[in-house]
């Protein structure tokens, strides 16, 4: 599967409904995947750019408590939450850029060589099989992350994930389309995803914005344990399950659907 195929795109398969026991049709079940947090543990390469940002600025740094809001949430937002003014905020974002798309940090695993920031981090353990696992099931399962489509596409094409899902969505470098409420509603029209016709879906995310994101379209989410989530925020914003490991997902998404 190639960036052509699924940037923008209805997924595989997605006009593929699935049969019942006795033979009928039924909707699709689609799972929506949050990216950072929840697929890839990317919180090295977002916070190494994060501190870059804030020591270009000549901004003091924050503790790790508080860098771990840039985990999921717009960029320029939380750039703008630590009183920065919206100019301040845009040329934060872009030094964070030009740091996570291009080789500048150490390579853990190539001694004197770098490597681009978005590269730094890894996949979860167990998230290909969950995935394998939910398309196995009968699910399309497709990608619902605020980063750039232009930033997510490089990270899952790193790690072996684009080939797994049926498409990828996410947001725009131009901010056009950067908040979750944004992103699932862009995968969802793209998807032709139709609930009168049988479709469900459902979004999958371990940040409270994943949770809101999801019900300003109607949608419920199930929560990630494993990812960057404060205790008691997925619980908090209404997450309708949540899945302690990847392992555990599959059975989440079942017992949502049953």
């Amino acid at each position: 599967m190639t960036q052509e195929t699924t940037m923008g795109a209805p997924a595989a398969g997605a006009d593929a409904a699935a049969t019942t026991a006795d033979g009928g049709a039924r909707g699709r079940r689609i799972v929506m995947l949050d990216v950072d947090g929840t697929l890839v543990e990317s919180a090295p390469g977002i916070l190494a750019s994060v501190r870059h940002a804030f020591e270009e600025l000549g901004y003091d740094v924050p503790d790790a408590a508080a860098l771990n809001r840039f985990i999921g949430p717009p960029l320029v937002e939380t750039f703008a939450s630590f009183g920065m003014d919206a100019a301040t905020a845009d040329e934060a974002t872009a030094a964070y850029r030009r740091v996570y798309a291009n080789p500048s940090f150490p390579d853990p695993d190539r001694p004197g060589e770098l490597i681009e920031g978005r590269l730094l981090g890894g996949v979860y353990d167990g998230v290909k099989a969950m995935i394998g696992e939910l398309k196995a099931r009968g699910c399309t399962v497709v990608t619902a992350t605020a980063k750039p489509e232009a930033m997510a596409f490089p990270v899952l094409d790193h790690f072996g994930l684009t080939p797994l899902v049926d498409a990828v969505y996410g947001a725009t470098l131009d901010r056009s389309r950067n908040r979750k409420p944004q992103v699932i509603a862009y995968a969802l029209d793209a998807l032709g995803y139709d609930p009168a016709a049988g479709d469900r879906a459902v979004m999958v995310g371990d940040r409270d914005n994943d949770v809101d994101g999801a019900r300003d379209n109607g949608l419920d989410c199930i929560g990630c344990r494993w990812g960057y989530a404060e205790g008691g925020e997925l619980e908090a914003h209404g997450a309708v399950a949540v899945a302690e490991t990847p392992a555990d997902l599959p059975d989440a998404v079942d017992a949502y659907f049953a």
